[in-house]
């Protein structure tokens, strides 16, 4: 297959819309699918996952409710959840299921369990009523459905994907690593560009959630941000636009409000963040639309370097780091730079966050956003001004390829210490809270 067509491929794979966190969507869909197959009254549901699923919605805004977490998504992915939506398998939910989901959590009915700590994707939802039991396991990628199980009969069974839509066959290779950073930006530069026209959705999806999260009265930082842009929407300042464009609508996800975000590499926040600063820099910058739309092919593309690097979920913040470099070398794209422009930005981004630590799916993901944002703005000045951190230093490597490898491997495996710490921590916040 043709460079371009493999590469927009993977980009037409990993794009999808998900509402609210993804991992509650996931859980939800997990546990609204073993329903589905289970006749009479719900007796028992039980979900077990791996930590950073477990981790991602511990405390995470739920759409269409005021609740939070990953036995309170599990609940409701039985009572409303509808298996077809996939990630938005809780856009229908109403105040009469919530009530329904929270007694079946009252009557202890729903359990949770975390079954590892890993970076790879583990949902396994059991469903049991008095005349049926399901199981659903969902591997690698958010919607995998690899196997389910109906009254002890294998229904259906597929391959794991070995780390999402970018992996290959041939030794788990990720495709995307065959790849350098110079023919990602070539190919940014050259694609047909109705090739990848369908890259203006994602601006459709995350402009409306952006929206959401301004006009609505649960939101903090989207208001605080307005009024450092000016209380405009577009002001002169590309960065404190970026700033409100890109976390409005983060803050809107993680609170759970009821508008999707466009996904990458099975994150919102992912989608959100290689996006919404793009989005500034063409309207402050009055680019052309083609730019944009090249720019965020480019951003995604070494989001998703990085990311089949570090897992689909780990202890770091891949929305910060892999996203905002994504996002960072995008900036340069749409501002006529190198690729050794890039490569500076890269060994910047790499000396300066990489390590921030994920700590669930939370409003905190609002402030770690602002901190990409940031440091990719900068990372780029001072890249593009012949300025970086040379590849002699800490984990910075000789070519960009091998920096990006290198802020993945911190994640997956350097950070597995640190994710079990963080569970242990939420943990007992949990216990202390419940004496």
């Amino acid at each position: 297959m043709p460079t371009n067509d493999i590469l927009t491929q993977l980009i037409r794979d990993d794009m999808k819309p998900a509402l609210g966190v993804t991992e509650p969507g996931a859980i939800a869909f997990a546990a609204a699918t073993a329903r589905s197959y289970v006749t009479g009254d719900v007796e028992s549901v039980h979900v077990s996952m791996n930590s950073g699923m477990y981790k991602n919605a511990f405390t995470c805004g739920i759409p269409n409710s005021d609740r939070v977490g990953n036995v309170f998504s599990a609940a409701l992915g039985v009572v409303a959840g509808n298996a077809q939506k996939g990630l938005e398998s809780l856009a229908g939910v109403t105040p009469a299921d919530n009530e329904a989901a929270q007694k079946l959590i009252d009557e202890g009915r729903v359990t949770v369990a975390m079954s590892g700590i890993t970076s790879d994707i583990f949902i396994e939802a059991t469903v049991t009523s008095a005349s049926d039991t399901c199981t659903v396991t969902i591997r690698d990628s958010h919607t995998n459905i690899t196997q389910i199980v109906h009254n002890g009969q294998t229904v259906f069974a597929a391959e794991a994907k070995n780390g999402g839509a970018d992996a290959s066959s041939d030794g788990g290779e990720a495709v995307i690593h065959r790849f350098t950073l110079a023919q990602l930006a070539e190919y940014a530069r050259t694609v047909p560009l109705e090739d990848i026209e369908f890259v203006d959705r994602a601006y459709e999806v995350n402009l409306e959630l952006f929206e959401e999260g301004l006009n609505s009265p649960r939101t903090t930082f989207a208001r605080k941000l307005l009024a450092d842009n000016g209380g405009v929407v577009i002001s002169a300042d590309v960065q404190k636009t970026a700033q409100l464009l890109c976390n409005a609508a983060i803050e809107a996800r993680v609170i759970g409000l009821d508008k999707p975000a466009m996904s990458i590499t099975g994150s919102g926040a992912h989608g959100i963040i290689a996006t919404m600063p793009l989005y500034a820099e063409y309207k402050v910058r009055h680019l052309p639309r083609e730019t944009l739309l090249r720019a965020t092919a480019l951003s995604y593309l070494v989001c998703t370097y990085i990311k089949e690097y570090s897992g689909r979920l780990s202890a770091f913040c891949g929305c910060a780091i892999a996203a905002g470099t994504g996002m960072a070398c995008a900036l340069v794209f749409m501002r006529g730079g190198s690729v050794d422009d890039m490569t500076r930005t890269i060994c910047n981004m790499a000396s300066s966050i990489t390590g921030m630590i994920c700590d669930g799916g939370n409003q905190g993901c609002t402030m770690k956003g602002i901190v990409a944002v940031d440091a990719a703005f900068r990372s780029v000045d001072l890249g593009m001004s012949g300025v970086s951190i040379e590849a002699v230093h800490g984990i910075n490597a000789p070519t960009p390829e091998g920096t990006m490898r290198n802020m993945g491997l911190i994640a997956s495996p350097g950070m597995t210490g640190t994710e079990k710490t963080i569970v242990e921590i939420m943990e007992d916040k949990l216990r202390t809270a419940q004496r």
